[in-house]
Order: structure tokens, then C-alpha cells, then sequence
């Protein structure tokens, strides 16, 4: 009954998000209050009635319930309850349901929150949400219901995917759909600016909030996949240009440009035209990546489904959203003039390079995704675009990105003078240059890309922190610092943003140009050295686990004869799946990870497949993930932000 309960939940939230994709608009269209203030209970009634669909679902994982066509797909008796809920989302259906029910969280939330918003803008963005949610809606209920039941029940189900059962990946999607979901809302933002024809200081300060949320979500999400990537897959890496991993980092690229311009249309008033279409854009590449995740055009080991009937939806959502917004932006770009005027030196100078840095970028990333598609439908070859290529093109644009970051944090708006501004980054500026020399000198012979990009992240670093200082004033040193404290939020959130983005750099430039890797056939008892440490592969046995089974290795690690770790790497086998995984033993360390894997038995049982490597500043990388979310966090809690409409109540007169 409940099933049933949270089917026809969903269908009322089907209808619910019709009537408030066009009453809504039609009151703002015609100057009708009444018709305009339907939209606000409208978003909270669709998001109450997602999330009884889900809660519905939710409760057939957990309660087993193998009637349902779904559970017995992707869950098991014998499975931890912790996977048995991951199990909602991890899959094509129930990943959708989580979609529409964060895209209705982020609707109620600006019905709720929005108060200071005009009426008519908020009605407008509300409806524009709405029409988003519908379309998802529809293609839930009429290719990807979730509440199929069986008319045989069997007596347990097939197991979820054994590469998702691991609390990485339980708590990966959530977060990333949140940073896909969230850049729909800067998309409503600029479709409802775009039809009034209005885009002014008070639209960039109300579109950053929810772009930097969304930007927040999307760098935890991304990083959290890296990571489960790292621990998990055995492989060593922590990232490989696969096409999913992509889809995640376009719209995380164009988001980082639409957060600088927003800045542009806040401060100065101008960039508009540019920044509705990094609107557009971020929203455009989150639906890519649904597509991509979900039509099977490409092959990806984190792809949900293959059925070319459900790309073809998810194309003609993207052809209607994304095309009618280039449209309406070609109609109505015209009326959005800039009114500020800029100097060749200024900072906004420096953000226009921001962002066609990151816009370049983004777009090598897509072309290089997108490739072997068009190779194949268009001249009918198969082809094959590998990190090679993306380390190739996108590297020198990241580099410069991490060169020139200091460098217009640091000008005035308007007007600069640039030898000013490097006079005071000169410190920042040594450090860097030493600490590439540094780099350069220990490790002769590697790749020069390694030292240079660790000199650019602690330039970064120090250019993150010479900018924060230059904000409290002159005088002496002290006091100085004693202001550290009373900045705006923002300030800080911008520096620990740039800083953290310099940690993550510094992290994969001494990961990927200095790691030691060893593979061998290892004995029991034998000892051999990696580097500088000693590797013992003590024993093999049995350690299965409730719904697996698994070899189990114990291997000691030592240095100058002292005991470091005892690592234990596995082999699952998941007999309901069918299907084995690896679990790499890692011992992390702040300058050094050790990592090792188990592999197969010889023929003659006396040996087994030993990897081992040891992975310099590897955690550096998700730990300058994190520092950049939680810039976006201070950010968000800037008081400017929370009260960010309080210009709104003053007329503002459209562009001509």
C-alpha cells in the first residue's frame, strides 16, 4: 500500500509542477498578484509530495520488500542496512527520484526564502523550476518508474552493484546531484532575467548564493569520487577522464567561471550578457552528464543505464531547456548593456581571463568526452580519447589559471597599476619560485610540470593569504592581523577557495610526477624493498564478510628496520552478483600514502601478485577539495548573502 501511496505521490507532484509551470507565469506576464503568489505554495506541496515518493521507496529498500521490481534489482536480505538505503539511489530509477526530489528541495527552498526577491522575478524563476521539474517528472513516470511491482514475488533479491557498496560511494551521489540540481536554480535566475529583459547588481548578488551552494556540493561530490576511486577500484589513481567523471567537471568549471562573472554583475554591472549565458551553460553541461550517465552512448564504469529510448528523452529536455534559453537569450541579449567601463588592468580584467581559462578548459574536457561519439556516428571509426590527451591540452590551462589567480585577486576594480599589485605579492612570489627550485633540484630528471606546478600552488597558497592581509588596512603587523578576524565572510571564503585549489595542485603535481610503484609475484616470507621501505608479505587466508567472500592478505611494511604498518589488501567475490571487487590496504600519512593490493594466485599456489606504491602528497588532494568547500561555506554564512535582496525593494529600470 505504501508503494502505491508514493506512485501516486509522484503523479500529484507530476501535476502539481504543470500548474505551477504556468500560473505562475502568466501572472507575472499579465501584473496579476494573486496568480503570481500561487507559486510559492505550489513549490512546497511538489517538494512534500516528492519526498513521500521517496520516503515510499526508501521504506520498500529497507523493509525488503522484493515485490517491488526495483528492490529485487538492486538489493539483498543478506546486505548491510547502510547499502540497503544506498541502494535507493544507486541505480537508474531510484537516481532520478533523488534528482526531482532536490531540484523540488532547491524550488521550496527559494519559495520560502525568497520574500525579498521582486514578485514577479520570484514568480517567474519559481515557474521556470517547476517547468524543469515536470519534464523530470514525465520522464520518470512514462520510461523509469520506480514503483513497478512483480507479480511473482521472489524470496530474495540480485544484490546491488558491489563497487557501490562502500560508504564513499553511498554518500557520492547525494552530494553530487546537489551541484547538478543546485545550477538549475542560477539556469531559473537567468531564464526569468532573461524575460523581463532586466539584469542589474541586485540579480548577481541573489544568483550567487545558490551558485555557490551549488558549486560547494558539486567540489564535495567530485572529490569524494576521487577518492572512493582511489581506495576502491585498486588501480592506484584517483582519476582517469572517464566520460562520468567529466560530466561531473564541466559543469564544476563553468560554475567556477559563473561565480567570478556574478561578481562582475554585482560589483560593476557588467559582463550580464556573459554571465546569463554561464548560466545557461553550467545547467546545460549538468544535463550532458545525465545523459551521458544515463543513454549508454559511452561506456563508463559508473554509467546507470544503456536504454537508447531514455537518452532520446533526456536529449529533446536538454533541446527544449538549454535551446529555448540560447534562444530567448539571442532575443533578448540586446537589452542587457553593460554599465560599467573597465580599464586593460583591473580586476575585472583579471576576471574576464578567469573565466576564459575556465570556459577553454571546460570545453577541451567536452570535446575530448564527446569525441569518440561523433568519431563514430559522423565517419564511422572507433577512436579512443585516454588521460594522454587531456593531460596533454588541459594542463598548460589550468597552470596559467593557477598563475594569474593571485594576480587579480590582487588589482582594484576598475583601474590598476599591475607593478602595485606584484609588489605586494613579492613574497608570495619568492616562496613559490623557491619552492619549485626546491622540487626541481630533489628530484632532477622528472618532468619539469611537476616542480613547476608545485612552485604555482604554494604561490597559490601565499598569494591566498598576502590578498586576505592586504584587506585589513595599513599599519603595523599586529593590528593588522587582530582585523583578520572582522573581514567580510566572503574575503575569507575567496582566500581559502584560491588556497585550496593551490593544496590540490601541489597534491597531484607530487602524486602524479614522483610515486614509486612495484608489481611482483610475492612469496610468504620473502621480503623485498619499494623505495625506501621493506615490504613482507607475512600470509593469505580467508576473511569473508556478511555478504561476500574474501582473501585476505597481511603484509608488513618497515623502514631502517622498524615496523611502519601491517596492511591487510583484499579480494572480495560477491556470490549473488557474481561479481569481484578490490580493496586496497592503505597506511595514510600527511607527506606519503603507502598503498598496497593483492592479486591472483600463481599456477603453483606458492606465490601471489603483490602492487605496491608509495604516493607522495596524495591526501593533499582531497584535503584542498575540502579547504575549497569550505571556502564556499564561509562565503555562504556572509551575512550580505543571507539578506542579499535588500536592494531588491528599489525599482531598478531595464537595460535598453
Amino acid at each position: 500500500m505504501f508503494i502505491e501511496l508514493g506512485h501516486f505521490a509522484l503523479i500529484l507532484a507530476f501535476m502539481v509542477a504543470l500548474f505551477q509551470a504556468v500560473v505562475p507565469m502568466v501572472g507575472a506576464a499579465r501584473g496579476m498578484p494573486g496568480l503570481m503568489a500561487v507559486a510559492r505554495p505550489a513549490a512546497l506541496a511538489q517538494f512534500g509530495l516528492t519526498a513521500i515518493s521517496f520516503a515510499a521507496l526508501t521504506y520498500a529498500f529497507v523493509t525488503s520488500d522484493f515485490s517491488v521490481s526495483l528492490v529485487v534489482a538492486n538489493s539483498h536480505t543478506a546486505k548491510p542496512m547502510l547499502y540497503k538505503i544506498a541502494g535507493v539511489w544507486g541505480n537508474h530509477e531510484g537516481s532520478l527520484l533523488l534528482w526531482v526530489l532536490i531540484l523540488t528541495l532547491f524550488g521550496a527552498v527559494a519559495a520560502l526564502f525568497g520574500d525579498n526577491l521582486p514578485p514577479r522575478l520570484k514568480a517567474r524563476v519559481l515557474s521556470v523550476q517547476a517547468a524543469i521539474g515536470a519534464a523530470f517528472f514525465a520522464f520518470i513516470l512514462f520510461t523509469s518508474n520506480p514503483f513497478l511491482r512483480l507479480g511473482v514475488v521472489p524470496f530474495d533479491g540480485e544484490d546491488l552493484n558491489p563497487l557501490l557498496q562502500d560508504p564513499g560511494l553511498a554518500f557520492h551521489p547525494p552530494f553530487l546531484y546537489l551541484g547538478y540540481v543546485g545550477l538549475s536554480m542560477a539556469f531559473s535566475f537567468a531564464v526569468a532575467a532573461l524575460i523581463e529583459g532586466r539584469v542589474d547588481a541586485a540579480w548577481g548578488r541573489w544568483v550567487r548564493p545558490w551558485t555557490l551552494a551549488a558549486w560547494m556540493f558539486l567540489t564535495i561530490g567530485i572529490a569524494m569520487g576521487s577518492w572512493w576511486a582511489y581506495y576502491e577500484l585498486g588501480w592506484g589513481g584517483f582519476w582517469f577522464w572517464d566520460p562520468v567523471e567529466n560530466a561531473s567537471f564541466m559543469p564544476w568549471l563553468i560554475a567556477a567561471a559563473l561565480l567570478h562573472s556574478a561578481i562582475v554583475v554585482e560589483k560593476r554591472e557588467a559582463l550580464k550578457s556573459w554571465t546569463i549565458l554561464l548560466a545557461i551553460l553550467a545547467f546545460g553541461f549538468s544535463l550532458i552528464g545525465t545523459f551521458i550517465v544515463r543513454s549508454g552512448v559511452l561506456t563508463s564504469v559508473h554509467a546507470f543505464a544503456s536504454d537508447p529510448a531514455r537518452g532520446v528523452f533526456i536529449l529533446a529536455i536538454l533541446a527544449a531547456f538549454v535551446g529555448g534559453a540560447f534562444l530567448l537569450f539571442a532575443l533578448r541579449a540586446g537589452r542587457l548593456e553593460a554599465k560599467g567601463v573597465f580599464g586593460l588592468v583591473s580586476r575585472e580584467t583579471g576576471l574576464v581571463l578567469n573565466n576564459l581559462l575556465l570556459t577553454v578548459s571546460a570545453f577541451i574536457v567536452f570535446v575530448g568526452t564527446i569525441w569518440p561519439l561523433v568519431s563514430d556516428v559522423v565517419v564511422e571509426r572507433t577512436v579512443s580519447v585516454g588521460p594522454p590527451f587531456f593531460d596533454a591540452t588541459f594542463t598548460p590551462f589550468a597552470l596559467v589559471l593557477a598563475a594569474v589567480l593571485p594576480i587579480g585577486a590582487m588589482l582594484p576594480w576598475k583601474r590598476a597599476v599591475l607593478g602595485r599589485a606584484m609588489r605586494a605579492l613579492m613574497p608570495a612570489a619568492i616562496l613559490g619560485l623557491s619552492v619549485l627550485l626546491l622540487t626541481w633540484v630533489v628530484f632532477t630528471g622528472h618532468t619539469a610540470i611537476g616542480p613547476l606546478a608545485m612552485g604555482l600552488g604554494a604561490w597559490l597558497v601565499a598569494g591566498a593569504a598576502t590578498d586576505l592581509l592586504s584587506r585589513t588596512g595599513r599599519g603595523p603587523v599586529s593590528g593588522r592581523f587582530a582585523r583578520l578576524g572582522r573581514l567580510p565572510g566572503a574575503d575569507w571564503g575567496k582566500a581559502l577557495a584560491h588556497a585550496g585549489f593551490g593544496i590540490t595542485l601541489f597534491g597531484i603535481a607530487g602524486l602524479t610526477s614522483w610515486q614509486v610503484e612495484d608489481i611482483r609475484v610475492a612469496r610468504p616470507g620473502e621480503t623485498y624493498a619499494v623505495g625506501a621501505y621493506d615490504i613482507e608479505l607475512l600470509d593469505v587466508g580467508r576473511d569473508d564478510g556478511p555478504n561476500y567472500q574474501a582473501v585476505r592478505a597481511d603484509v608488513r611494511v618497515s623502514r631502517d628496520g622498524q615496523e611502519v604498518a601491517v596492511l591487510s589488501p583484499e579480494r572480495r567475490f560477491y556470490p549473488v552478483a557474481g561479481m569481484p571487487t578490490t580493496e586496497a590496504a592503505i597506511r595514510s600519512g600527511a607527506v606519503r600514502d603507502l598503498y598496497v593490493v593483492v592479486g591472483d594466485p600463481q599456477d603453483d599456489g606458492a606465490g601471489w601478485t603483490l602492487r605496491v606504491w608509495i604516493k607522495p602528497f596524495a591526501n593533499w588532494i582531497w584535503g584542498g577539495a575540502l579547504v575549497m568547500a569550505a571556502g564556499a561555506l564561509v562565503s555562504l554564512r556572509d551575512r550580505r548573502y543571507r539578506v542579499a535582496a535588500g536592494t531588491a525593494r528599489v525599482p531598478t529600470v531595464p537595460a535598453e
